[in-house]
């Protein structure tokens, strides 16, 4: 399989790296210059790599005493430049600031490791540079970074006791649970982060080729790619890092379709330091862009408090405040909850009653949507992936709906489908959404999520159980939900054989349903 779109994606890469270059350059962070200028420096990484960076200090800092530090990785394909804004604000409020170019990346050396080992160790490289050539305070150090930055981040901190404070934006703790999710590969997802690889770095020969069995669907190497995966992981070392005692803020959007939330929200349950959990609406990256660019970003302020409070010790609050913090798709303010088991504290079950045979191979017309796109357009304007639910064919679709809600249902968190399908082949994939339906019939998308099987017997009935990805959307009062049923989106590789049908039944001792999380009123 090639690559999809990769033009577009370069074109993409390339128009965000430009804007963010260009707005640096024309100083949209408009207190900076308060800190001291920008300089650009080599740092020697791991195994003699050099690692391109910029520093920034407090304004008139002249060695008589030592700042809190904090160091910035860069995204997937993105330039140095890419936290200027932010590290000329935070610098003014009193930090040692270090940005840099991960390896493989723009004008540093070596090649892509994904987070590998090298990459952590280039982390701990970087702060041995800073402390021994900046002002910089070894008792309070934090690590922050949006995407590829927010994943290694939280793999330094779990590899280095000097860090005290972590804000992962937008990351991932789970690699394979993100791009692999339901045993299904995320196509678009996996060619956005390979087409930009290809135009702003080096790829090493083992990413080439993970990227290769991925489009591939290579089940011999299923175990290697996952073994790589769970190496790349914060969720592997997650005791190391209670262990070490770090201070943890994860931040994400609804709608991430590169990292989708419920990796997060997984790992966050298992942190037993401070903690902080922020949900919003947005894809991959986009609740934290206009912060990139020096305006005011309810995520960025967020994570300067964090660092105030965890590596200054300021009486900010924010230690007290219920950590985790969600902010619905559809309307209001901020909402808190005491952990996340709390926010969808109560459960109904929508029955997935009779036995329903769908056909494979042909997209029903109900969709994930877009990378980037569709989710970007509900941040903005509340607009999802729709379909009309009565038109949807049923040939290619199975559809369940609820009763109409007198009432608005407030969905929050991570709605569940258990089910019993019966294939006609031994490998298949199916997908679910789960949609708003309106009084016209026009259903908007509130989640979905893949699920692939493999080694099955055909005419034998099977379990499934499949989390879709969490959310917070609020159903109007009058409303249906509809679970949907297809077989192929264009988000995920489907591995349906020609022909193939899948028969969905509810059993008297074992009923099919979808469980949604709703929030108690």
């Amino acid at each position: 399989m090639g690559h999809p779109r990769k033009a577009l994606r370069t074109t993409t890469v390339g128009a965000v790296s430009a804007t963010l270059i260009a707005g640096s350059a024309l100083g949209l962070a408009p207190t900076a210059q308060a800190a001291d200028a920008v300089r650009f420096v080599d740092i020697t990484g791991y195994g003699g790599t050099v690692l391109k960076a910029n520093v920034i200090t407090p304004a008139g800092a002249d060695g008589t005493r030592r700042y809190p530090l904090l160091v910035l990785p860069t995204s997937w394909g993105l330039p140095q430049v890419e936290y200027l804004a932010q590290a000329q604000k935070l610098a003014n409020s009193g930090y040692v600031v270090v940005s840099y170019n991960v390896r493989g990346f723009w004008q540093s050396g070596g090649e892509i490791e994904v987070a590998g080992p090298p990459d952590t160790a280039d982390a701990s490289k970087v702060i041995d540079w800073a402390l021994a050539n900046t002002p910089a305070d070894e008792g309070h150090i934090g690590m922050a970074g949006v995407s590829y930055g927010a994943g290694i981040s939280l793999l330094a901190a779990a590899k280095d006791k000097r860090i005290k404070a972590v804000a992962a934006l937008s990351g991932w703790a789970d690699l394979i649970d993100s791009i692999y999710s339901g045993r299904t590969q995320h196509v678009q997802a996996a060619a956005l982060l390979d087409g930009a690889s290809l135009v702003t770095g080096r790829q090493s020969a083992e990413i080439r080729q993970i990227f290769d069995n991925l489009y591939a669907s290579n089940l011999s190497k299923e175990q290697e790619m996952i073994d790589w995966g769970k190496k790349r992981s914060a969720a592997t070392y997650v005791d190391q890092l209670n262990q070490n005692g770090a201070a943890v803020m994860l931040a994400n959007a609804w709608g991430d379709t590169v990292f989708a939330p419920n990796q997060y929200a997984d790992f966050y349950e298992k942190l037993t330091g401070p903690k902080r959990l922020e949900f919003r609406p947005g894809d991959h990256a986009t609740a934290e862009l206009t912060g990139l660019f020096g305006l005011p970003n309810d995520v960025w302020t967020d994570t300067e408090r964090w660092f105030d409070h965890y590596l200054k010790g300021a009486d900010n609050g924010i230690n007290r405040e219920e950590p985790v913090r969600l902010k619905s798709r559809s309307a209001g303010g901020y909402e808190g909850y005491p952990d996340w088991k709390s926010v969808g504290a109560t459960r109904k079950k929508i029955a997935l009653s009779g036995t329903t045979t769908i056909h494979t191979n042909v997209d029903s017309g109900a969709d994930g949507g877009i990378v980037f796109l569709s989710s970007i357009l509900d941040q903005i304007a509340q607009a999802p992936p729709v379909a009309s639910i009565p038109l949807l064919p049923r040939r290619w679709a199975a559809v369940w709906q609820s009763e109409k809600y007198t009432t608005a249902q407030q969905v929050r968190g991570t709605a569940k489908l258990h089910t019993t399908v019966t294939p006609t082949k031994e490998s298949g994939t199916l997908v679910a959404y789960l949609y708003d339906v309106g009084p016209l019939g026009l259903g908007k998308l509130v989640s979905n999520a893949p699920y692939t099987f493999h080694g099955q017997t055909p005419g034998k009935p099977f379990g499934v159980d499949l989390e879709l990805f969490s959310t917070a959307y609020d159903v109007p009062a009058g409303h249906r939900l509809a679970l949907v049923v297809d077989t192929v989106d264009p988000l995920y590789i489907e591995h349906n054989p020609s022909g193939a049908q899948l028969t969905f039944s509810s059993p008297s001792n074992d009923p099919s349903y979808v469980s949604i999380p709703l929030r108690e009123q």
